[in-house]
């Protein structure tokens, strides 16, 4: 085919999907161009920081329709493989995207309560560049980006190094402990899951029954070599002598992740002196 006849198809393509994306736009506010919609308040800080998904959705709805190919470009069937978080013990059902899986997947819907703005905290205007520097009407390359440090509260490494009694990873231990991390869990760092991305009687209800379900979230899919420094938050017995690991460490969550949570669920903070212990 000649290149000529390629760059004509190459462009109607273009044309096609820019005129979705302002029709559907439009369609959410038949007022506002594609243009001002990119630039509208909600895509900023604060108005972002107060956002309800359904803002949210009314323009990017795509995500939670869009599904998984039944069989990719090379000819393989999602039916005959595993996707790498279908590995795990916890996950039910096909293969699904992204979104879907953290916002209407079974799992999220029993023991999360992610938001659209948990991982979305807009983007900065004055840090916005296009990928080619010429041609200034490029889509910026660098927008709405996501913290990776949000990935890592649930895809984080196993820390297992800096646990009592733990010489080896879960996968090598949990065997040990028969697989149920309440071994432990039922009388150091009981203060858990107390934010608002995530639903705290739901997760130690399960927990407690399977301990996949802990370690799903706790290493079970990690996506990075690395582990999350989890803030300390007080809990009964808790010693008074801080250990060298945690010194650096918080003892509550993000503020913005305290939003709404209800305190009484938190349990005691009594310190235990080195006499009682």
């Amino acid at each position: 085919m000649p290149v000529s006849d390629i760059s004509s198809i190459a462009r109607v393509l273009l044309f096609a999907v820019v005129a979705v994306m302002v029709t559907s736009t439009v369609m959410a506010d038949p007022n506002k161009s594609h243009i001002k919609a990119r630039w509208d308040p909600l895509h900023f800080k604060p108005a972002i920081e107060s956002a309800t998904n359904q803002q949210c959705l009314a323009c990017h709805q795509e995500i939670l329709e869009r599904k998984v190919l039944p069989v990719t470009p090379a000819g393989m069937k999602a039916a005959d493989t595993l996707a790498w978080y279908q590995a795990t013990d916890t996950y039910e059902g096909e293969q699904d995207s992204f979104h879907r899986r953290h916002l209407v997947g079974k799992m999220a819907r029993e023991l999360m309560d992610l938001k659209c703005n948990t991982c979305h905290q807009g983007h900065n205007g004055n840090k916005e560049v296009t990928s080619n520097v010429h041609d200034r009407y490029q889509q910026p390359a660098l927008a709405k980006k996501v913290d990776p440090e949000i990935c890592l509260l649930c895809h984080g490494e196993f820390n297992y190094k800096i646990m009592l009694g733990m010489a080896k990873p879960w996968e090598e231990s949990r065997d040990v402990f028969k697989n149920d991390c309440m071994v432990c869990h039922s009388l150091f760092r009981t203060n858990m899951h107390n934010v608002n991305y995530l639903k705290k009687e739901a997760i130690e209800r399960q927990g407690k029954a399977n301990g996949e379900v802990c370690f799903g979230c706790h290493g079970g899919r990690s996506w990075y070599r690395i582990a999350y420094p989890y803030p300390r938050n007080p809990w009964p017995g808790m010693a008074s002598v801080m250990p060298d690991w945690a010194k650096d460490r918080p003892i509550k969550s993000q503020s913005r992740f305290l939003l709404g949570v209800d305190s009484s669920k938190e349990t005691g903070t009594k310190t235990v002196t080195e006499e009682e212990e």
